[in-house]
């Protein structure tokens, strides 16, 4: 596992392009898997999580050109089914989470999607059965493999439309049964179905293939099935994960930053959330400016006065993915906040880590914690930590360039699976990291 060593207590300065977004890039991959045409994709970042899905899909049968950076064309015409009977699938779909999104297309088109347990960040339990229940609400027969981990989901003939209300909101389980329905014969009804900016890329995307699905971007997705699906060509958001982070770096290290072509549109509530811990930001066009924060940042409080919470929720809510940047900002903010992560139940397991670099944060329970900020009047400290998984990762490296002294941060591969080419990036500002 690789290192940074971080020197902190350095602004930094400069305009910086967000990357692709992973999580709309795990789920747009998935639906080449859906037509025998060929398919481009362009915007896809390069990092560790995507890569693993491409090399997936390739081994599958797929046929991969790289067209150029973040640039690939895909065409599923050969693909070997018998693949994902073999230990090769079992060991390279259970290291990664997105994995699962392969099975909606695969069952659609070719009657069968299996996966072994997938892997993916250590946040808390990940629930199946939103996938799985609706899998089996379009007719499929369920299977589970206990000693190998192993699902399975089969079917004779087609699959058949259906109205179903998911039990939860899931972004993976709501793409996934998406992906199954446009291939199923009649209407399929969704609600309670999640409606993330990137969720609504994937039904554009397989809209422009030949499916018809209508109230994209509400909770309630009607999914017309369709015989067959073309090609087409589809470009990834950018990161609002990344640009949430690029926001909250800005801040800590009081550094001027421009954040180039965000897509505002799709920020949701982002930037007032940022703004709720008094950090200033100015729309520039489709840029994000931060100004050097020279002066610290003020939490506001509710309009009783009484402590701001910052809970995440599913969209458009707060996104559970920023909460540990939110977290981290807030240590040198001034004044007190309630982070509450509702979502997952070992998300908040790094504040140990900034408790050790001096952070005054109190860890109620494993949902929430308190932060009294420092309003710069005391300096985070060096020292050696690792990273748990990938946004504790980034937010421990948001840390550590505040930090006074020379900071290593251990198993990097973590912030490499959701941050393309970090340290090169911080380098081009200002900052003084080495990779070792």
């Amino acid at each position: 596992m690789g290192t940074f060593k971080i020197e902190g207590g350095k602004p930094l300065k400069g305009n910086v392009q967000p990357q692709g977004a992973k999580n709309e890039a795990l789920q747009v991959l998935c639906p080449v898997l859906l037509t025998s045409e060929k398919v481009r994709i362009t915007n896809i970042p390069d990092i560790i999580d995507v890569n693993k899905l491409i090399t997936l899909l390739g081994n599958l049968g797929v046929k991969i050109q790289k067209n150029g950076p973040g640039d690939y064309t895909f065409q599923a015409d050969e693909v070997n089914i018998d693949y994902l009977k073999t230990e090769a699938f079992k060991k390279e779909g259970g290291s990664l989470r997105g994995s699962i999104m392969i099975v909606g297309p695969l069952l659609a088109r070719f009657g069968c999607g299996y996966i072994p347990k997938p892997g993916g960040d250590k946040i808390g339990r990940r629930r199946l059965d939103t996938h799985f229940e609706g899998f089996i609400n379009l007719g499929a027969k369920f299977r589970y493999e206990r000693a190998d981990h192993f699902y399975g989901v089969e079917i004779d003939g087609k699959l058949q439309g259906t109205y179903m209300l998911l039990d939860e909101a899931s972004v993976t389980g709501t793409a996934n049964i998406v992906m199954a329905a446009v291939l199923a014969e009649g209407t399929t009804t969704i609600y309670n179905a999640a409606c993330e900016p990137y969720l609504q890329q994937l039904c554009k995307m397989l809209n422009a293939m030949g499916a018809k699905i209508t109230g994209i971007g509400s909770n309630l997705l009607t999914i017309e099935g369709v015989d067959a699906l073309g090609g087409c060509e589809h470009r990834i958001l950018p990161d609002m994960i990344e640009i949430g982070s690029w926001i909250g770096l800005a801040a800590m290290t009081r550094s001027e930053i421009t954040i180039k072509d965000v897509s505002w549109e799709n920020l949701g509530v982002i930037p007032n959330v940022f703004r709720k811990l008094g950090i200033t930001l100015e729309k520039r066009g489709d840029d994000i400016y931060i100004p050097a924060h020279t002066d610290g940042y003020e939490i506001k409080t509710d309009i009783d006065g009484s402590i701001l919470t910052i809970a995440d929720a599913p969209w458009p809510g707060f996104t559970p993915d920023l909460l540990s940047i939110v977290l981290v900002v807030a240590t040198q903010a001034k004044g007190d906040v309630l982070i509450h992560q509702k979502m997952f139940e070992s998300r908040l397991f790094f504040v140990d880590k900034l408790i050790d670099m001096g952070a005054k944060i109190m860890l109620c329970d494993p949902h929430r914690a308190v932060v009294m900020g420092h309003n710069f009047q005391s300096q985070l400290k060096a020292t050696t930590m690792s990273s748990p998984d990938i946004r504790a990762g980034i937010s421990l490296l948001i840390a550590a360039l505040t930090a006074k002294g020379t900071s290593t941060i251990q198993n990097i591969d973590q912030i490499d699976r959701g941050y393309e080419r970090i340290d090169e990036r911080l380098r081009a500002l200002g900052a003084n990291i080495i990779r070792a």
